[in-house]
């Protein structure tokens, strides 16, 4: 560390605490220098030529002279394969057993020396070097993987191993097994932790395809060429585009193209990294040159499950292997807000009291760190809010929430409540002698609990109790990368710190990426237990593949500026495409004073995502909508009410995302991924089915140009019709941004007072549309039923009827017709 770096701590945390941070970045230096095997000579290894092959349900396994291949496809479709003995389970993205195999797919020989296994969604071909391919049932490649190749240890033991023996990365046993995660129980005796194979897959896709995915990632939507880091990252500050990892990495790939679309998940938490590079059509003497993906993993197994089909049907049958989204409470779908620095109840009563003099509706406030007694978890500064369940009491009979923050990291202090019960229970994370890991965050030296451990996971839920007690009805999860403060290194644990892994025994290399995951599993379960009556409201700024059963999340530190503001749509749309449909950026960007304007158009955005909430340090400007001026308060009160009007179209895409598990806020080429153009549109997108949102990303923009599916499309504004495909230049002053309706499209609308109403966009001529509409049923656990409704244009006249298995019937609320 230089002078330069010792400045910057101490201008950051402090000159105490930029000190300390020093001390813990230099202990964690020592910790991994003793606890991991140092890196040693290595071979390579490819598979090898096919030997032999097992058939089995759905698939089977295909020999080679140096490895082996289980293979199998789903009765939903679904294609998982796994080298070196690696199995589907254990897993920490998987929901449940994971899904049964397709009786009537099998394994059969294929040209070549090959195999292939023939279903009725998908062929799978494995060549006889190893290359696995998926294609549609009409033979079109959708993803071909080239034979891996591994990098192991030379140990000493034989370099030719026989036909499907194990790796260092993997074991027969399945992925996670000892000779996997390698550390198994701390030991005092020495470094347990045994060095292991790291792999790469090569993959290629077609010429045309476009890439998405990856978790949150601040540039895109769409994925250019360049690499990408799958280790979660608290990025030490405010991001913007092309800043790279950020908080929630997910090796999930989500391709389209015009052959179709897929989602390829390599299940492997450890550190890796993606390289992308996009095909080109008519390459080198008239041939494509097909789009690749390299997947470069420092550890771990080498399995992979790919699901194909329509943008609906992928993220159908990815949400049944990893699990249904969490259905968040209805009042957690209006607007909310937050800051670092409410500093005492008073405050947040004149925040709160400032909305309601308004006329503005809020649904919840939430407190940051600093209502905390010096910031440590599960406590209340008293002097600064003396009575909080009175003030959430309070707040609640005016219809707004209360939502605490809660960090993982509890000091480590003898006396703090916390920390000694969870030292009685053995809940922290060990290094290899067995001595609690430490780092520096908010409170000073810190312990942080093992959520990979089903008895620190169900202590840990416990604690949610003293925050029901104080009255919050919801819970924020932050700072569970996981944080330790640091000026230099990585900003997190010892890489040789030892986690349980839910008894397989591991290191903090496997645990680091499903640690917020884990702990959004703790407090979720925690809060089930505590309030079985009522869906809990979770969301945390880390995760992982399946982190959506739990809940949702946000954009975290997104830097105030417009390059911010574009982030945040990207954010929103790339988690979508991973299964992660409820998310949101803080509002008006997390440091610094945004510009009326940029407040204002990055307030009209977020009023048209999933989790709108306005957030800001501790040391940025107000966020709240009246300390941008008259103008703004009322172009933001517009937004407000409009938002409020479409709660029930919210609620009803809340369910249909646990249901089917489409996120609320798609891609413009969602319904038609075909239309080549339409993949290359980042800056507006679809809400449900029935609206394009086109927000303002631009500084000084008053129109903005709108590329349309194909049909015929509303201004919501004016009512003018556009026929899609194509572009139009639409208005787009500052007192809103463009909003256009599908033809045909019925929504559920607020209705006067409490009641609903559909509202009704005219279909063209000779046309019929339609729409989906689920009522809310409270906070509970109460189901909701799918309501269908077509809409039909007879004699110029719009009908709109509800559809049952017994036929049509008339609507039983008012209808409100707009387009004619």
């Amino acid at each position: 560390m230089d002078g330069r770096e010792l400045v910057r701590s101490i201008k950051v945390f402090g000159s105490v605490r930029g000190l300390r941070t020093v001390r813990a970045a230099w202990r964690q230096r020592r910790t991994d220098a003793w606890g991991l095997p140092p890196k040693g000579a290595e071979r390579a290894r490819v598979p090898g030529l096919a030997t032999e092959a097992e058939a089995l349900p759905g698939g089977g396994i295909v020999r080679f002279a140096r490895s082996s291949l289980r293979i199998c496809v789903s009765a939903g479709g679904a294609v998982f394969w796994g080298w070196d003995g690696a199995e589907p389970l254990p897993s920490y993205a998987l929901a449940g057993e994971g899904p049964e195999p397709d009786p009537r797919a099998s394994l059969e020989p294929d040209t070549d020396g090959g195999w292939r296994i023939v279903s009725e969604r998908v062929t799978v071909a494995v060549s006889r070097h190893g290359a696995v391919e998926v294609r549609t049932p009409g033979g079109v490649m959708l993803r071909r993987d080239l034979p891996p190749r591994w990098w192991e240890p030379v140990t000493g033991a034989d370099p030719d191993r026989g036909a499907g023996a194990g790796t260092a990365g993997a074991s027969a046993d399945g992925p996670g097994a000892a000779s996997d995660a390698g550390p198994g129980a701390p030991s005092a005796d020495g470094p347990a932790v045994r060095a292991v194979a790291r792999w790469v897959q090569r993959s290629e896709v077609p010429a045309d395809a476009r890439f998405f995915g990856l978790g949150g990632r601040s540039a895109g939507p769409r994925l250019r060429d360049g690499s990408y880091r799958l280790w979660n990252t608290d990025p030490k500050g405010g991001f913007v585009p092309g800043d790279d990892p950020l908080y929630i990495t997910m090796p999930v790939q989500f391709v389209v193209s015009d052959a179709g679309s897929h989602l390829a998940f390599h299940d492997n938490s450890w550190d890796g990294l993606v390289t992308l590079a996009e095909g080109e059509e008519g390459a080198g003497s008239g041939h494509d040159r097909p789009g690749t993906s390299e997947l470069r993993m420092g550890g771990g197994p080498l399995r992979c499950w790919v699901v194909v089909g329509t943008p609906a049907r992928v993220l159908h049958g990815w949400a049944a292997l990893t699990g249904a989204p969490a259905l968040p409470p209805s009042w957690a779908l209006g607007p909310q807000h937050a800051r670092w620095g409410f500093g005492s109840a008073r405050e947040v009563r004149r925040v709160v009291a400032g909305y309601r003099e308004r006329g503005l509706p809020l649904s919840a406030v939430h407190l940051d760190i600093d209502h905390y007694d010096g910031h440590r978890v599960f406590t209340v500064d008293r002097e600064r809010f003396p009575d909080l369940p009175g003030l959430a009491t309070e707040l609640r009979e005016q219809g707004v929430r209360l939502v605490s923050i809660v960090d993982p990291a509890v000091e480590a202090e003898p006396g703090n409540a916390v920390y000694d019960s969870g030292r009685a229970a053995g809940a922290f994370v060990r290094d290899g002698r067995g001595r609690e890991v430490h780092g520096e965050v908010w409170p000073g030296e810190c312990a942080y609990p093992d959520f990979t451990d089903p008895a620190v996971r169900e202590w840990w839920g416990g604690l949610y109790e003293e925050r029901l007690r104080q009255g919050f009805s919801g819970v924020w999860h932050d700072m569970n990368e996981p944080v330790a403060f640091a000026p230099f290194g990585d900003m997190t644990l010892p890489r040789s710190a030892r986690h349980a892994l839910d008894g397989r025994g591991g290191d903090h290399r496997e645990a680091h990426n499903v640690y917020g995951l884990a702990m959004a599993r703790a407090g979720y379960e925690g809060l089930r237990r505590l309030r079985p009556d009522e869906r809990p409201f979770l969301f945390s700024r880390s995760g992982w593949a399946g982190m959506q059963r739990y809940g949702g999340t946000w954009s975290g530190d997104v830097s105030t500026g417009w390059p911010g503001l574009r982030a945040s749509l990207s954010l929103v749309l790339g988690l979508g495409l991973c299964g992660v449909p409820y998310s949101g950026p803080d509002v008006g960007g997390f440091d610094g004073s945004p510009s009326p304007e940029l407040y204002l158009r990055w307030f009209q955005l977020g009023a048209w995502l999933p989790f709108f909430r306005t957030h800001s340090a501790i040391d940025a400007g107000r966020r709240e909508p009246w300390e941008f001026g008259p103008e703004v308060l009322e172009h933001a009160r517009v937004a407000l009410a409009e938002r409020e009007r479409l709660r029930p179209y919210f609620e009803t895409l809340a369910r249909l995302a646990r249901m089917t598990g489409a996120p609320y806020v798609r891609p413009v080429w969602w319904g038609t991924p075909e239309d080549r153009g339409l993949r290359d549109c980042e800056d507006a997108f679809l809400l449900g089915d029935a609206l394009l949102v086109a927000p303002v990303l631009t500084r000084g923009a008053d129109r903005r140009a709108v590329r349309l599916p194909r049909g015929r499309w509303y201004d919501t504004a004016t009512g003018q019709a556009y026929e899609g495909p194509g572009q139009v230049l639409l208005d787009a002053p500052l007192s809103r941004v463009p909003v256009l309706a599908r033809a045909g499209a019925v929504l559920p609308v607020r209705g006067e007072g409490d009641g609903q109403a559909l509202e009704v966009w005219a279909p063209a001529a000779g046309r019929t549309g339609g729409g989906l509409v689920v009522r809310d049923t409270g906070d509970g656990w109460e189901p909701g039923e799918i309501e269908r409704y077509q809409s039909r244009l007879v004699d110029g006249r719009v009908v709109v009827e509800r559809v049952t298995d017994d036929g049509v019937e008339e609507v039983g609320v008012p209808v409100r017709v707009r387009g004619l």
